[in-house]
């Protein structure tokens, strides 16, 4: 890591200060100080609680393997802040990011004062315009009406799913949090809905309605066939894709690659052909850190960011499998969250699968302690251990851990950037946006 890139990054975490800051006013000066780089390339904006990160490195996938010039944007970034801004599949150069934040640190002066997600949202629309990319693959921050990437000007917009998930800032109800997502709606923009409660998907299709979208739905106007082996089928309005196999680890993935096809198919699609060849090929090279990912093999050592009960859900259907396809296999839960997270809820969806729980915390203020974690589990038979770092619970982890075992990692992606920063040597700097 060059110095400049050192100090351009230290710049960027100092903007930390401004919080978490609701609105378009800030990122649309910014942008108009740079000439609107918006508005010079195609966008796929997708939105909702779980699964919007994994669609998005789909598309871009898929993308790719058309020779589409693509660009990806997405967060939180685990290790490294140059996760967050792609194009083809190759994170932005430190020279380049040295670059723009020097650039955007002088146009910020004066009457903007943007936070760390409106300076990197700016950046990475800046990038791309420069980068001269076909299509830009965005996805939303935290919510949707007024997250910094709703300024883009989208082909195509996805909201994958509603769930229970910052309610601090989205509202108490799945009705609050739809009405947030649907915020990304825009006027005569095809929309792509994922599966969801009927109260969530209600509120989302009156704002289609309201805006003149036409939009098509998961289980009635597409819908996924999972065959033998994980080879599954899409089956869309127009389009159909067999024999395909998605590189991405559990079931949920195989809804989330149905409405990535989706999404290309209603905005994409009418104007370019994406080959059958390319959807196989795109779907099965993609890759996602830190999503059921393994990142060690004796013991067994899977990483997901999961952090509310609707994720929770998923990763233990994935883990079942995983521990009951050994005899006595262990499962070792190793987590930490946030404070303003569903903790005992989330927990307790844990809990029975698990023979031990090691809890820490993230270097970050909104880190709930190990007292706050372990007051808040639910009464079993797990083994139940505190920590107060990753490192610690790491070498905790192995320690109990047999050689047949699993450990997984789970609670907030910011844990999961810590632990592997911990196995790889890397630095790590947990970022708010």
């Amino acid at each position: 890591m060059s110095q400049s890139y050192h100090a351009c990054l230290a710049y960027l975490y100092g903007l930390q200060a401004h919080g978490v800051k609701l609105g378009l006013e800030t990122i649309r000066k910014l942008l108009a100080k740079c000439n609107h780089p918006e508005r010079k390339f195609t966008a796929l904006h997708i939105g909702g609680t779980n699964g919007k990160g994994s669609t998005a490195a789909m598309i871009s996938s898929i993308l790719c393997a058309a020779n589409v010039r693509v660009g990806l944007y997405t967060s939180p970034h685990l290790i490294d802040f140059r996760e967050r801004i792609q194009v083809r599949g190759e994170q932005i150069p430190e020279s380049r990011v040295v670059d723009l934040v020097q650039r955007f640190q002088m146009g910020s002066k004066g009457d903007v004062i943007p936070t760390f997600f409106e300076t990197a949202t700016a950046m990475a629309f800046q990038y791309f315009a420069e980068e001269n990319v076909d299509i830009a693959v965005l996805e939303v921050g935290m919510g949707g009406r007024f997250d910094a990437t709703s300024v883009c000007q989208p082909s195509g917009v996805l909201i994958t799913n509603v769930a229970l998930d910052h309610q601090a800032y989205l509202g108490e109800t799945l009705e609050a949090i739809a009405y947030e997502k649907a915020g990304i709606i825009k006027t005569g923009v095809p929309l792509v809905i994922g599966p969801m409660e009927a109260v969530a998907r209600t509120v989302i299709q009156k704002k289609a309605q309201d805006e003149q979208a036409p939009y098509i739905q998961f289980g009635s106007d597409f819908t996924v066939e999972i065959q033998k082996d994980g080879v599954f089928e899409y089956h869309g309005p127009t389009e159909r894709y067999s024999g395909l196999v998605c590189a991405l680890n559990g079931a949920h993935q195989y809804i989330n690659a149905a409405c990535a096809l989706a999404l290309l198919e209603q905005s994409v699609m009418p104007g370019r052909i994406i080959s059958q060849q390319s959807v196989i090929e795109g779907l099965g090279h993609v890759s996602w850190e830190g999503r059921l990912e393994t990142v060690k093999a004796h013991p067994l050592m899977i990483c997901d960011g999961a952090h509310n009960p609707s994720a929770a859900n998923e990763l233990v259907e994935y883990l079942r499998a995983i521990v009951l396809a050994v005899p006595r296999r262990r499962l070792i839960i190793m987590v930490a969250m946030m404070r303003d997270k569903q903790i005992e809820a989330f927990l307790s969806t844990l809990l029975p699968l698990a023979q031990t729980i090691i809890c820490t915390q993230i270097d970050h203020p909104r880190s709930a302690t190990v007292e706050e974690l372990q007051s808040q589990l639910p009464t079993s038979g797990a083994s139940v251990y505190g920590v107060r770092t990753p490192t610690e619970a790491v070498v905790l982890a192995n320690q109990l851990a047999g050689e047949n075992d699993v450990i997984c990692v789970t609670g907030s992606l910011f844990l999961v950037g810590a632990v592997k920063s911990v196995l790889t040597g890397s630095p790590y700097a947990p970022i708010v946006g």
